[in-house]
Protein backbone atom coordinates (compact mmCIF):
# COMPACT_ATOMS: atom_id res chain seq x y z
CA UNK A 1 0.00 0.00 0.00
CA UNK A 2 1.38 3.80 -0.85
CA UNK A 3 -1.09 5.88 0.91
CA UNK A 4 -1.18 9.87 0.01
CA UNK A 5 -3.94 10.90 1.57
CA UNK A 6 -2.33 12.22 4.86
CA UNK A 7 -4.32 15.63 4.58
CA UNK A 8 -7.55 13.30 4.70
CA UNK A 9 -6.54 11.30 7.77
CA UNK A 10 -3.52 9.71 9.78
CA UNK A 11 -2.90 6.40 11.50
CA UNK A 12 -3.04 6.63 15.41
CA UNK A 13 0.43 5.96 16.22
CA UNK A 14 2.14 3.63 18.53
CA UNK A 15 2.91 6.30 21.14
CA UNK A 16 -0.86 7.43 21.46
CA UNK A 17 -2.44 4.23 21.37
CA UNK A 18 -0.53 2.65 24.09
CA UNK A 19 -1.37 6.05 26.18
CA UNK A 20 -4.66 5.63 25.75
CA UNK A 21 -5.30 2.01 26.83
CA UNK A 22 -5.32 1.74 29.87
CA UNK A 23 -7.96 4.17 29.78
CA UNK A 24 -10.67 1.74 27.98
CA UNK A 25 -10.08 -1.05 29.90
CA UNK A 26 -9.02 -0.66 33.61
CA UNK A 27 -9.04 3.17 34.31
CA UNK A 28 -12.31 3.40 32.48
CA UNK A 29 -13.91 5.50 35.88
CA UNK A 30 -15.75 8.26 35.00
CA UNK A 31 -13.92 11.59 36.07
CA UNK A 32 -16.91 13.20 37.46
CA UNK A 33 -17.65 10.23 39.84
CA UNK A 34 -16.48 11.21 43.81
CA UNK A 35 -14.13 8.30 44.31
CA UNK A 36 -10.32 7.92 44.64
CA UNK A 37 -9.99 5.90 41.27
CA UNK A 38 -12.05 8.61 39.65
CA UNK A 39 -10.36 11.07 40.70
CA UNK A 40 -7.25 9.76 39.28
CA UNK A 41 -8.74 9.85 36.00
CA UNK A 42 -9.59 13.35 36.50
CA UNK A 43 -6.12 14.74 37.12
CA UNK A 44 -4.48 12.03 33.62
CA UNK A 45 -7.49 14.13 31.64
CA UNK A 46 -6.75 17.15 33.48
CA UNK A 47 -3.22 16.26 32.51
CA UNK A 48 -3.72 15.38 29.11
CA UNK A 49 -5.23 18.68 28.19
CA UNK A 50 -2.59 20.86 29.76
CA UNK A 51 -0.10 19.35 27.79
CA UNK A 52 -2.44 19.64 24.56
CA UNK A 53 -2.88 22.91 25.34
CA UNK A 54 1.11 23.28 26.37
CA UNK A 55 2.00 23.01 22.47
CA UNK A 56 0.03 25.81 21.88
CA UNK A 57 1.49 28.02 24.46
CA UNK A 58 -2.00 28.32 26.18
CA UNK A 59 -3.28 26.27 29.33
CA UNK A 60 -5.31 23.62 30.21
CA UNK A 61 -8.30 25.88 31.12
CA UNK A 62 -8.34 27.33 27.88
CA UNK A 63 -9.47 24.33 25.90
CA UNK A 64 -12.45 22.66 25.47
CA UNK A 65 -12.20 18.96 24.63
CA UNK A 66 -14.71 18.58 21.68
CA UNK A 67 -15.72 15.70 19.04
CA UNK A 68 -13.12 16.67 16.28
CA UNK A 69 -12.87 19.86 14.32
CA UNK A 70 -16.40 20.83 13.52
CA UNK A 71 -17.72 20.35 16.51
CA UNK A 72 -14.86 22.95 17.80
CA UNK A 73 -15.87 25.46 14.59
CA UNK A 74 -19.31 25.23 15.49
CA UNK A 75 -18.59 26.22 19.36
CA UNK A 76 -16.43 29.31 17.89
CA UNK A 77 -18.94 30.70 16.44
CA UNK A 78 -21.35 30.67 18.91
CA UNK A 79 -19.80 34.14 19.76
CA UNK A 80 -21.52 35.30 16.56
CA UNK A 81 -24.89 35.84 17.54
CA UNK A 82 -26.66 38.14 15.77
CA UNK A 83 -23.47 40.11 14.46
CA UNK A 84 -21.94 39.16 11.35
CA UNK A 85 -19.26 36.92 10.36
CA UNK A 86 -16.31 37.02 7.51
CA UNK A 87 -15.05 33.82 6.70
CA UNK A 88 -12.40 32.70 3.40
CA UNK A 89 -13.73 31.13 0.13
CA UNK A 90 -11.48 28.49 0.24
CA UNK A 91 -12.91 27.17 4.10
CA UNK A 92 -13.31 23.69 5.00
CA UNK A 93 -16.95 23.43 4.68
CA UNK A 94 -17.57 23.17 8.36
CA UNK A 95 -16.72 26.64 8.42
CA UNK A 96 -18.68 27.36 5.15
CA UNK A 97 -21.65 25.80 6.12
CA UNK A 98 -21.72 26.77 9.62
CA UNK A 99 -21.58 30.57 8.90
CA UNK A 100 -24.34 30.12 6.46
CA UNK A 101 -26.61 30.00 9.72
CA UNK A 102 -25.29 33.37 10.68
CA UNK A 103 -25.12 36.78 8.89
CA UNK A 104 -22.26 36.37 6.83
CA UNK A 105 -19.57 37.32 4.00
CA UNK A 106 -16.90 36.07 2.18
CA UNK A 107 -13.33 36.88 1.58
CA UNK A 108 -11.69 36.21 -1.39
CA UNK A 109 -8.39 34.95 -1.95
CA UNK A 110 -5.83 35.59 -4.96
CA UNK A 111 -6.02 33.45 -7.75
CA UNK A 112 -3.32 31.08 -8.47
CA UNK A 113 -1.85 31.50 -5.13
CA UNK A 114 -5.08 30.79 -2.60
CA UNK A 115 -3.21 33.19 -0.46
CA UNK A 116 -6.14 35.88 0.95
CA UNK A 117 -7.02 38.98 -0.48
CA UNK A 118 -6.11 41.45 2.49
CA UNK A 119 -7.42 44.44 0.60
CA UNK A 120 -10.79 42.40 0.60
CA UNK A 121 -11.13 41.73 4.18
CA UNK A 122 -10.36 45.35 4.71
CA UNK A 123 -13.01 46.33 2.84
CA UNK A 124 -15.94 43.61 3.95
CA UNK A 125 -14.94 44.17 7.84
CA UNK A 126 -18.43 46.26 8.97
CA UNK A 127 -18.95 47.72 12.01
CA UNK A 128 -21.67 44.94 12.86
CA UNK A 129 -18.55 42.17 12.09
CA UNK A 130 -17.72 40.63 15.14
CA UNK A 131 -15.86 37.40 13.90
CA UNK A 132 -13.18 36.58 11.11
CA UNK A 133 -12.73 32.84 10.65
CA UNK A 134 -9.72 31.86 8.52
CA UNK A 135 -7.64 28.51 8.34
CA UNK A 136 -3.90 28.62 9.45
CA UNK A 137 -3.48 26.11 6.37
CA UNK A 138 -5.75 25.00 3.69
CA UNK A 139 -7.19 21.14 3.57
CA UNK A 140 -6.70 20.98 -0.37
CA UNK A 141 -4.28 23.51 -1.65
CA UNK A 142 -2.03 23.31 2.05
CA UNK A 143 -1.92 27.21 1.67
CA UNK A 144 -0.56 29.01 4.52
CA UNK A 145 -2.27 31.70 5.64
CA UNK A 146 -0.07 35.19 6.91
CA UNK A 147 -2.85 35.39 10.34
CA UNK A 148 -0.09 38.10 11.75
CA UNK A 149 -1.22 40.93 9.06
CA UNK A 150 -4.52 39.57 9.18
CA UNK A 151 -4.64 39.97 13.07
CA UNK A 152 -2.83 43.25 12.63
CA UNK A 153 -5.91 44.96 10.17
CA UNK A 154 -8.23 43.43 12.87
CA UNK A 155 -5.86 45.01 15.69
CA UNK A 156 -6.88 48.39 13.72
CA UNK A 157 -10.20 48.19 13.71
CA UNK A 158 -10.28 47.79 16.85
CA UNK A 159 -8.77 50.94 17.53
CA UNK A 160 -11.06 52.50 15.56
CA UNK A 161 -13.97 51.25 16.68
CA UNK A 162 -13.12 52.58 20.56
CA UNK A 163 -12.96 56.06 19.52
CA UNK A 164 -15.66 55.87 17.81
CA UNK A 165 -17.60 54.60 20.80
CA UNK A 166 -18.17 51.30 19.04
CA UNK A 167 -17.62 48.78 21.84
CA UNK A 168 -18.56 45.47 19.80
CA UNK A 169 -15.43 43.02 19.91
CA UNK A 170 -13.72 42.20 16.67
CA UNK A 171 -12.28 38.13 17.24
CA UNK A 172 -10.01 36.06 15.12
CA UNK A 173 -10.61 32.25 14.80
CA UNK A 174 -8.35 30.07 12.93
CA UNK A 175 -8.72 26.22 12.14
CA UNK A 176 -5.41 24.33 12.76
CA UNK A 177 -6.17 21.25 11.86
CA UNK A 178 -4.03 20.46 9.04
CA UNK A 179 -1.24 22.75 10.31
CA UNK A 180 0.21 20.79 13.99
CA UNK A 181 2.14 18.48 12.50
CA UNK A 182 3.99 21.02 10.52
CA UNK A 183 4.29 24.54 11.85
CA UNK A 184 4.60 26.17 15.38
CA UNK A 185 2.03 27.42 17.10
CA UNK A 186 1.77 30.01 19.32
CA UNK A 187 -1.82 31.34 20.43
CA UNK A 188 -0.21 34.60 21.70
CA UNK A 189 2.23 35.03 18.11
CA UNK A 190 -0.57 34.00 16.01
CA UNK A 191 -2.65 36.50 17.72
CA UNK A 192 -5.91 34.35 17.57
CA UNK A 193 -8.70 34.15 19.86
CA UNK A 194 -10.52 30.94 18.88
CA UNK A 195 -8.33 28.48 17.48
CA UNK A 196 -9.46 24.76 16.38
CA UNK A 197 -7.56 21.94 16.88
CA UNK A 198 -8.10 18.06 15.40
CA UNK A 199 -6.44 15.00 16.96
CA UNK A 200 -7.20 12.79 13.67
CA UNK A 201 -4.42 15.43 11.70
CA UNK A 202 -2.04 14.59 13.58
CA UNK A 203 -1.77 10.72 14.41
CA UNK A 204 -4.19 10.73 17.21
CA UNK A 205 -7.46 9.44 17.70
CA UNK A 206 -10.66 10.31 15.11
CA UNK A 207 -13.57 11.90 17.49
CA UNK A 208 -11.32 14.36 19.23
CA UNK A 209 -10.70 17.71 18.95
CA UNK A 210 -10.34 21.31 20.95
CA UNK A 211 -11.32 24.43 20.72
CA UNK A 212 -8.97 27.05 22.26
CA UNK A 213 -10.75 29.97 23.80
CA UNK A 214 -9.10 33.53 24.98
CA UNK A 215 -10.00 34.29 28.68
CA UNK A 216 -12.45 37.56 27.47
CA UNK A 217 -14.53 35.33 25.05
CA UNK A 218 -18.12 34.36 25.48
CA UNK A 219 -19.54 31.30 24.23
CA UNK A 220 -22.77 29.56 24.37
CA UNK A 221 -23.31 25.32 24.60
CA UNK A 222 -24.16 23.32 21.26
CA UNK A 223 -24.66 20.64 23.73
CA UNK A 224 -26.15 21.07 27.37
CA UNK A 225 -26.47 18.58 29.85
CA UNK A 226 -24.25 17.68 33.08
CA UNK A 227 -22.24 20.88 32.81
CA UNK A 228 -19.13 19.45 31.59
CA UNK A 229 -16.00 21.64 29.91
CA UNK A 230 -17.23 24.77 31.67
CA UNK A 231 -20.65 24.08 31.01
CA UNK A 232 -19.61 24.58 27.34
CA UNK A 233 -19.71 20.96 26.35
CA UNK A 234 -21.64 18.29 28.49
CA UNK A 235 -21.36 14.78 27.90
CA UNK A 236 -18.88 12.20 29.63
CA UNK A 237 -15.48 13.53 28.99
CA UNK A 238 -13.79 11.70 26.23
CA UNK A 239 -10.20 10.70 28.80
CA UNK A 240 -9.06 7.83 26.16
CA UNK A 241 -9.17 10.21 23.77
CA UNK A 242 -7.80 12.76 25.05
CA UNK A 243 -5.04 11.67 26.58
CA UNK A 244 -4.03 10.11 23.15
CA UNK A 245 -4.07 13.42 21.57
CA UNK A 246 -2.23 14.66 24.21
CA UNK A 247 0.47 12.17 23.10
CA UNK A 248 0.13 13.35 19.38
CA UNK A 249 0.51 16.94 19.85
CA UNK A 250 3.57 16.41 21.71
CA UNK A 251 4.94 14.30 19.22
CA UNK A 252 4.34 16.73 16.18
CA UNK A 253 5.68 19.85 18.17
CA UNK A 254 9.19 17.86 18.87
CA UNK A 255 9.47 16.72 15.30
CA UNK A 256 8.38 19.57 13.29
CA UNK A 257 11.66 20.32 11.61
CA UNK A 258 12.33 16.78 10.93
CA UNK A 259 8.98 16.25 9.53
CA UNK A 260 9.40 19.30 7.11
CA UNK A 261 12.78 18.60 5.99
CA UNK A 262 11.46 14.81 5.13
CA UNK A 263 8.45 15.96 3.02
CA UNK A 264 10.80 19.21 1.20
CA UNK A 265 12.54 16.37 -0.19
CA UNK A 266 9.52 13.83 -0.62
CA UNK A 267 8.30 16.80 -2.45
CA UNK A 268 11.12 17.09 -4.59
CA UNK A 269 11.14 13.54 -5.61
CA UNK A 270 7.45 13.53 -6.73
CA UNK A 271 8.11 16.33 -9.18
CA UNK A 272 11.14 15.22 -10.50
CA UNK A 273 9.53 12.23 -10.82
CA UNK A 274 6.15 13.01 -11.99
CA UNK A 275 7.32 15.59 -14.75
CA UNK A 276 10.07 13.20 -16.59
CA UNK A 277 7.22 10.29 -16.77
CA UNK A 278 4.43 12.34 -17.68
CA UNK A 279 3.56 12.71 -21.21
CA UNK A 280 1.17 15.45 -20.62
CA UNK A 281 2.95 18.69 -18.17
CA UNK A 282 1.77 18.25 -14.86
CA UNK A 283 0.27 21.40 -13.23
CA UNK A 284 1.47 21.94 -9.61
CA UNK A 285 -1.23 23.44 -7.95
CA UNK A 286 -0.05 26.08 -5.04
CA UNK A 287 3.44 26.27 -6.64
CA UNK A 288 3.30 30.15 -6.87
CA UNK A 289 2.82 30.63 -3.03
CA UNK A 290 4.91 27.53 -2.71
CA UNK A 291 6.38 29.05 0.04
CA UNK A 292 3.13 29.44 1.89
CA UNK A 293 2.33 25.83 1.42
CA UNK A 294 2.64 22.80 3.73
CA UNK A 295 5.63 20.47 2.93
CA UNK A 296 3.56 17.67 2.94
CA UNK A 297 1.39 18.89 0.03
CA UNK A 298 1.81 18.46 -3.39
CA UNK A 299 -1.43 18.94 -5.27
CA UNK A 300 -1.23 18.66 -8.94
CA UNK A 301 -3.54 18.64 -11.97
CA UNK A 302 -3.49 16.96 -15.17
CA UNK A 303 -5.95 18.74 -17.71
CA UNK A 304 -8.24 16.98 -20.06
CA UNK A 305 -7.79 13.48 -17.59
CA UNK A 306 -10.71 12.72 -15.48
CA UNK A 307 -9.27 12.43 -11.97
CA UNK A 308 -11.81 10.28 -10.49
CA UNK A 309 -10.94 7.33 -13.21
CA UNK A 310 -7.39 8.07 -12.51
CA UNK A 311 -8.17 7.55 -8.58
CA UNK A 312 -10.25 3.95 -9.40
CA UNK A 313 -7.25 2.89 -11.38
CA UNK A 314 -4.89 3.64 -8.88
CA UNK A 315 -6.81 1.92 -6.05
CA UNK A 316 -6.32 -1.32 -7.59
CA UNK A 317 -2.59 -0.84 -7.55
CA UNK A 318 -2.99 -0.08 -4.12
CA UNK A 319 -2.00 3.71 -3.95
CA UNK A 320 -4.39 5.67 -2.16
CA UNK A 321 -4.94 9.64 -2.70
CA UNK A 322 -8.36 11.61 -3.63
CA UNK A 323 -9.45 14.31 -6.01
CA UNK A 324 -9.93 17.11 -2.90
CA UNK A 325 -11.56 16.98 0.52
CA UNK A 326 -12.98 13.72 1.68
CA UNK A 327 -16.52 15.27 2.25
CA UNK A 328 -16.65 16.72 -0.82
CA UNK A 329 -15.37 14.14 -3.26
CA UNK A 330 -17.69 11.66 -1.36
CA UNK A 331 -20.13 13.30 -2.71
CA UNK A 332 -19.40 14.03 -6.70
CA UNK A 333 -18.91 17.49 -6.03
CA UNK A 334 -15.94 20.17 -7.77
CA UNK A 335 -13.88 21.84 -5.31
CA UNK A 336 -14.33 25.12 -4.23
CA UNK A 337 -11.13 25.87 -3.14
CA UNK A 338 -9.65 25.31 -6.80
CA UNK A 339 -12.39 26.93 -8.25
CA UNK A 340 -11.79 29.67 -5.64
CA UNK A 341 -8.12 30.03 -7.17
CA UNK A 342 -8.95 30.38 -11.07
CA UNK A 343 -8.59 27.14 -12.47
CA UNK A 344 -10.50 26.31 -15.62
CA UNK A 345 -13.52 23.02 -15.10
CA UNK A 346 -10.82 20.86 -16.82
CA UNK A 347 -7.79 21.79 -14.14
CA UNK A 348 -10.47 20.96 -11.84
CA UNK A 349 -11.76 17.71 -13.16
CA UNK A 350 -8.11 16.84 -13.30
CA UNK A 351 -6.69 17.57 -10.31
CA UNK A 352 -5.49 14.89 -7.49
CA UNK A 353 -4.70 16.19 -3.41
CA UNK A 354 -1.27 14.63 -2.88
CA UNK A 355 -0.42 14.51 0.77
CA UNK A 356 2.83 12.89 2.48
CA UNK A 357 3.08 11.73 6.13
CA UNK A 358 4.67 9.22 8.21
CA UNK A 359 3.73 6.06 6.14
CA UNK A 360 5.51 7.07 3.31
CA UNK A 361 9.43 7.00 2.48
CA UNK A 362 11.25 7.80 -0.32
CA UNK A 363 11.13 4.76 -2.47
CA UNK A 364 7.24 4.32 -1.95
CA UNK A 365 7.00 8.74 -3.29
CA UNK A 366 9.70 7.80 -6.59
CA UNK A 367 6.91 4.54 -7.46
CA UNK A 368 3.67 6.48 -6.82
CA UNK A 369 5.23 9.71 -9.07
CA UNK A 370 5.86 6.66 -11.64
CA UNK A 371 2.94 5.06 -11.54
CA UNK A 372 0.69 7.97 -11.22
CA UNK A 373 2.35 9.13 -14.57
CA UNK A 374 1.87 5.69 -16.11
CA UNK A 375 -2.16 5.76 -15.49
CA UNK A 376 -2.10 9.62 -16.77
CA UNK A 377 -0.47 8.59 -20.23
CA UNK A 378 -2.51 5.35 -20.13
CA UNK A 379 -5.79 7.49 -20.09
CA UNK A 380 -4.52 10.03 -22.14
CA UNK A 381 -3.78 7.17 -24.77
CA UNK A 382 -7.75 6.10 -24.27
CA UNK A 383 -8.74 9.61 -24.56
CA UNK A 384 -6.77 10.21 -27.58
CA UNK A 385 -7.95 6.39 -29.30
CA UNK A 386 -11.76 7.29 -28.42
Amino acid sequence: MIYLDHASATPLSERARAAMEPYLSDQFFNPSSPYLPAKRVREAYEDAKSRIAHTIGAKGNDLVITSGATEATNLAFTVVGQHQVLVLETEHASVLNTAKKFHHDIIKVHEKTGLINLDDLKNKITDDTILISISLANNELGTIQPLNEIAEIIEKVRVHRLKNNNKLPLYLHSDASQAMNLININVARLKTDLLTLNAAKIYGPKGVGALYIAHRIKLSPITTGGGQERGLRSGTENVPGTIAFAVAAEDAKKHLESHRKTFDNFKKIFKTTLIANSKIQPIFLGEKAEKHQLANFCPVSFPGIDAERMIYKLEDEEIYLSTGAACAASKGEKSHVLKATGLSDEEIAGSLRVSFGALNDEAQIRLAAERIAAAVNSEQERLLRD
